[in-house]
């Protein structure tokens, strides 16, 4: 008996076969302690927390727990905290980060900067308590730029969306 699949049915991937040549596997989510390795960033500007879905040079998700001890709640307003929309708009760009630079063999001596934000749109406040789910999609992948859409949800709900466009330079 062979394990042949039945016509018009899809196969799991663990049935398919796969080619001689060995792939590489690349990561599908990160800790934080991977994502401290790939980006720069430290607190209190580290935004993002975990890694939860990576599709190389297409797509990445990503968390960030906002709690009342960030420090920009100190000014952000005192009695009403409020996560500064740039700072989503930074969380947002730190995730496409992390989606570019695992595809860098050098990011050690690379760093990655903005340069453009379009688009930007607040819908929702993001307070302390507030899980945020960042997902990012490219729309242009080029070696030392990308251009991505980003989302930013809190509850399944929209809370910000921007176009951002990042440059990789040497350190």
């Amino acid at each position: 008996m062979t394990n042949s699949p039945k016509p018009g049915v899809a196969q799991s991937p663990d049935t398919r076969s796969h080619s001689a040549a060995p792939s590489q596997s690349k990561p599908t989510s990160l800790t934080i302690t991977e994502i401290q390795a790939i980006l720069p960033h430290r607190y209190p500007m580290l935004l993002i927390d975990r890694i939860i879905e990576i599709e190389p040079k297409k797509r990445i998700v990503a968390i960030k727990n906002v709690t009342a001890n960030e420090q920009f709640f100190n000014g952000h307003f005192p009695n009403y905290p409020i996560m500064p929309g740039v700072l989503i708009v930074e969380a947002m760009a730190q995730a496409g980060g992390a989606l570019l630079l695992t595809e860098i063999p050098d990011r050690d001596h690379k760093l990655m900067v903005f340069t453009g934000i379009e688009r930007a749109k607040f819908r929702k406040p993001i307070t302390p308590g507030d899980q945020v789910r960042l997902e990012v999609e490219v729309i242009v992948w080029r070696s030392n730029a990308v251009k991505m859409q980003g989302k930013a949800f809190v509850d399944g709900k929209l809370a910000c969306e921007a176009v951002i466009s990042c440059a990789l330079v040497n350190r």
